[in-house]
C-alpha cells in the first residue's frame, strides 16, 4: 500500500507520488512517440537484422521448391494439373511468384530498413571515434595482459614513438608515456560489410526491376527473334521498357546430347548437352555454343538451355486426303528416360473437333503387362501412341486453355482408354486411320528440341564487385586486431610496456614482446637488460580486467573512443 511523504520519514519532501492506481505496478506512460521510438530501435537492432536475414533465407525456400511462372511456366502448368486441391493454397500464398509476392517483399523492406537503422549511427559513431585521441596511459601498466620492461628513460620515448608508428598505430603522448592504438580498419571492415549487403539488397531489389526473362521453345532446324510475340512465356520487372529488348535472331542447327554408355549402372545417364545455334546480330551470322553451365552472351543479354526433349513430327489428313495438321510437335518428357507426354489440339479441317493425348517413347520395350514403356533415352526405337477424342475442344469459351493440356470432359473417346479400340500407335513413318473415317495420322519424323531462356539482368557486374567488396571487408573485420599499446617512462632507467585487446587478440603478447625487441633495438640496445628482462606475470594478467578500470577512469571523455556497436567494450573504456 502506498503511504503519502509526510507519513514516510524514509522519503524525500520533494517525492511526487505515481498517478497509475494503486498497487498496478505500472511504468510510464510511453505515449505515442515512446512506443515509435521503442519500436525503431527494436527494428534497428543487429539481433533483428540478422533474424530477419535468417527469416529472407527460409522465405526463399519455396521459390526453390516450388515452380515459379517467371522461370519454369510449363512446371507450373504441370503442378496445378496434378494438385488440384492445393491450387487456392498456392494463390493465397503466391508460391508461383515467391519472389514478387508482398510477404517476401515485407520481408526484404524490412531487412533494408533495419540494416539502414544498423550502419548509419555506427558511421557516425566509427568517425567520431576514428578522430578521437588514444586514451591516457593507464597509471599501473603491471595489471595488463603482457606487461614487460625495458631499460631506458624518457629520452627514449621518441624512439618508440617511432616504432610504434612505423608498426601502424596512432600515436599521441601524454607527459611521459607514449598512448597507441591501431585496428580501427577492423571496424571499418565491419562496417563496409553491412554496407556492401545494403547495396547488395538495393542493386538486386532495383536492378530486377528493369530486367527481363523470356522462354522459347526450338525445334531443331527452327529459331526465334528476340522479340516480345516471339516468347512462349515472358515476364519482366515493372520498370521494364520495351526498347530494351535488342534485335538479335537465335536458330537451333543442332542439340546434341551425350549419354553414359561404359558404365552399366549408369546406362543411359545424360553427361553433355550442347546446343549449336546460329546467332544473327546486326545483319551479321555466328555460330554459337550453348551449354547447361554455359550460357551464351548475345546483345547483353544471356542465353541459357533450360531443357529438351522430343518434339514427333504428325501430319493429319482428312478423308479426302487434304493436310490439316503438319507440325513437330513437342512431348514434355515424364522421367529420366524420357517417356514423353504430348497432346494434339484439331479444331478446323475435320469433320468434327478432334483431340489427340498420347506418349512418345525414345526406346520403346513392352512390359510384361503388355504396355509401352522407354528403355533408353536417345532415339533407338521411337513409337508413338495416341489416345483419340471427339467433341468441343472448348477453344471457343474465352478461357484460356494449355497447349500441353486436352479437357476431355465433354468430349467422346474414340481410339484408346475405354473406348474399345485400340490406341493409335505408330513407328517412323506409318500412318493409320482415324476411327469414325474422320482422316489419318502420319508419324513423319521426330527431332529434339531445346528451350531457351533470354535473360536480360544489368545487375551482374555490379554484384560481382559488391560481391568482392563483401568478402574482402569480412576479412578485415575477422583478421585485423585491434588493439592498444603504451610506452611508460619510470624511475630506475626503465620503460614500461603493456598492451590491451578490444576483442578477441591471442597475439597480443608477442606483440608486445616484437614492441619491446624493437624499442630496445631503436634505442641502441642489444635487448632487455637484468631489470628491463621481459616479465609475465600471471597474476597481473589475471588482475588486467579488474584494475584497469580504476586506472582508466583518470583519461577524460574525449579521450576514449568508443568501441563498434559489434565488439565489447574493454575495461580501460568503462
Amino acid at each position: 500500500m502506498s503511504r503519502s511523504s509526510d507519513a514516510d520519514p524514509l522519503r524525500p519532501s520533494d517525492h511526487i507520488e505515481s498517478h497509475s492506481p494503486e498497487g498496478s505496478g505500472n511504468g510510464p506512460i510511453l505515449g505515442v512517440r515512446g512506443w515509435a521510438r521503442f519500436m525503431w530501435r527494436q527494428l534497428t537492432s543487429m539481433r533483428t537484422a540478422i533474424v530477419l536475414l535468417l527469416l529472407l533465407a527460409v522465405a526463399a525456400i519455396p521459390g526453390s521448391l516450388v515452380p515459379q511462372n517467371s522461370s519454369d511456366p510449363n512446371g507450373v502448368i504441370q503442378v496445378r494439373a496434378d494438385n488440384p486441391e492445393l491450387v487456392w493454397l498456392y494463390d493465397a500464398l503466391s508460391l508461383h511468384d515467391v519472389y514478387s509476392s508482398p510477404w517476401f517483399s515485407a520481408i526484404y523492406l524490412l531487412l533494408f530498413t533495419s540494416l539502414v537503422g544498423c550502419v548509419i549511427p555506427r558511421l557516425v559513431h566509427h568517425w567520431r571515434a576514428m578522430r578521437a585521441l588514444p586514451p591516457r596511459t593507464p597509471a599501473r601498466l603491471s595489471r595488463l595482459v603482457g606487461f614487460q620492461t625495458v631499460a631506458g628513460d624518457a629520452s627514449d620515448l621518441d624512439a618508440a614513438n617511432g616504432v610504434l608508428r612505423r608498426l601502424g598505430y596512432r600515436t599521441t603522448r601524454y607527459g611521459d608515456s607514449i598512448s597507441a592504438e591501431r585496428g580501427y580498419l577492423r571496424e571499418t571492415g565491419n562496417l563496409l560489410f553491412h554496407i556492401s549487403m545494403l547495396a547488395l539488397l538495393l542493386v538486386i531489389g532495383l536492378g530486377s526491376g528493369f530486367g527481363y526473362n523470356g522462354q522459347r521453345l526450338v525445334v531443331e532446324g527452327r529459331g526465334f527473334a528476340n522479340t516480345l510475340s516471339s516468347y512462349d512465356s515472358f515476364s519482366a520487372g515493372q520498370w521494364f521498357d520495351d526498347a530494351t529488348v535488342a534485335p538479335f535472331a537465335v536458330q537451333l542447327d543442332d542439340l546434341d546430347v551425350v549419354y553414359e554408355t561404359e558404365n552399366p549402372q549408369a546406362a543411359g545417364t545424360p553427361i553433355d548437352f550442347t546446343a549449336s545455334v546460329t546467332v544473327t546480330e546486326d545483319g551479321q551470322q555466328r555460330p554459337a555454343q550453348i551449354k547447361v553451365n554455359q550460357p551464351l552472351r548475345v546483345a547483353g543479354s544471356d542465353l541459357y538451355l533450360i531443357s529438351n526433349g522430343y518434339a514427333p513430327r504428325i501430319s493429319v489428313r482428312d478423308a479426302a486426303g487434304q493436310v490439316v495438321y503438319d507440325e513437330y510437335t513437342p512431348f514434355l518428357a515424364q522421367d529420366d528416360l524420357y517417356t514423353s507426354l504430348g497432346v494434339i489440339k484439331l479444331p478446323d479441317g475435320l469433320d468434327e473437333q478432334v483431340g489427340l493425348r498420347g506418349f512418345f517413347y525414345p526406346t520403346a520395350a513392352a512390359l510384361e503387362t503388355g504396355a509401352l514403356a522407354s528403355a533408353y533415352p536417345d532415339l533407338a526405337n521411337p513409337v508413338l501412341s495416341l489416345q483419340a477424342f471427339t467433341g468441343d475442344l472448348g477453344l471457343d469459351a474465352g478461357i484460356p486453355r494449355s497447349v500441353y493440356a486436352l479437357e476431355t470432359d465433354e468430349m467422346t473417346q474414340i481410339a484408346g482408354g475405354d473406348s474399345g479400340a485400340e490406341s493409335l500407335t505408330m513407328f517412323v513413318g506409318d500412318s493409320i486411320e482415324i476411327p469414325g473415317g474422320l482422316g489419318t495420322i502420319t508419324f513423319e519424323d521426330v527431332r529434339r528440341y531445346g528451350v531457351i531462356e533470354v535473360h536480360l539482368d544489368y545487375t551482374q557486374t555490379p554484384v560481382l564487385w559488391i560481391t568482392i567488396v563483401l568478402f574482402l571487408s569480412l576479412l578485415a573485420s575477422l583478421l585485423i586486431p585491434r588493439r592498444r599499446m603504451w610506452v611508460k617512462a619510470v624511475a630506475g632507467g626503465r620503460l614500461e610496456l603493456a598492451g590491451l585487446a578490444r576483442g578477441e587478440d591471442p597475439a597480443l603478447e608477442r606483440a608486445v614482446d616484437d614492441l619491446a625487441t624493437r624499442v630496445a633495438e631503436a634505442r641502441g640496445g642489444a635487448g632487455s637488460g637484468a631489470d628491463g628482462a621481459a616479465t609475465s606475470d600471471a597474476a597481473a594478467a589475471a588482475g588486467a580486467a579488474a584494475g584497469t578500470a580504476s586506472d582508466a577512469d583518470d583519461a577524460p571523455a574525449e579521450h576514449r573512443p568508443a568501441m563498434g556497436a559489434n565488439e565489447r567494450e574493454s575495461t580501460i573504456d568503462r
